[in-house]
C-alpha cells in the first residue's frame, strides 16, 4: 500500500512539474540567424536563387572581379579583405579559417567598397582540384569565393559566399 502511495505521489509531482513550467524559452545562438551589424553585399552580382553570383567568360579572358560593399549609413569603412577562401560551391564560413589562403596578402579597402580580382587561370593554378572549365551542358561551371572583411574599427565579418559562373 505504501509503495502505491509513493508511486502516485511521484507521478503527481512529475505531472504537475510538467504542466506548471512557464514558457521561458529564449532563442540562443544555435537557433537564430547570426547577422553582422554591418551587412556586406556584392555590387553588380545577380542575387536570384542561392548565393549571389557573377559571370565570366573563358573566351573573353576569364577575368573575375568581385566588388564587396557596406552601406554608407553604417558609419564604418572597409579596411581590408583579410582572408579569401576559394573552391567548389560547397565552401562555407569554416573554409575561411581552414583554407583562407587564396591571396598571400590582405587587399586594402577604400571607403565602403573593396574590389577582389583574379582570373579563371589563377583559380585553376591555386585550386587545381576544383574543376574550373565549362562543361558541355548546361554550358558553364561554378566556382565560389568567401571573404573575411575587416572594418576600420577592427570588426571582422565573414561575408556570404559568392559564386562565379564560368561560361565557355
Amino acid at each position: 500500500m505504501m509503495k502505491k502511495i509513493t508511486q502516485f505521489l511521484l507521478l503527481t509531482v512529475l505531472a504537475l512539474a510538467g504542466v506548471s513550467c512557464k514558457d521561458d524559452y529564449v532563442y540562443s545562438d544555435l537557433v537564430q540567424d547570426n547577422r553582422p551589424t554591418v551587412p556586406i553585399t556584392y555590387t553588380g552580382a545577380t542575387t536570384y536563387g542561392f548565393d549571389p553570383y557573377y559571370e565570366t567568360s573563358v573566351a573573353a579572358g576569364g577575368n573575375i572581379k568581385i566588388t564587396l560593399s557596406i552601406p554608407s549609413s553604417s558609419g564604418r569603412t572597409i579596411k581590408e579583405i583579410s582572408k579569401v577562401a576559394a573552391g567548389a560551391t560547397s565552401i562555407n564560413a569554416g573554409t575561411v579559417t581552414t583554407a583562407g589562403n587564396y591571396n598571400a596578402a590582405p587587399i586594402a579597402g577604400s571607403g565602403t567598397t573593396v574590389e577582389f580580382t583574379t582570373t579563371v587561370k589563377d583559380f585553376a593554378t591555386k585550386r587545381p582540384a576544383v574543376p574550373s572549365t565549362p562543361v558541355a551542358l548546361p554550358g558553364f561551371r561554378e566556382i565560389a569565393f568567401i571573404f573575411q572583411v575587416t572594418l576600420d574599427d577592427g570588426t571582422q565579418i565573414i561575408a556570404t559566399p559568392v559564386r562565379v559562373r564560368i561560361l565557355a
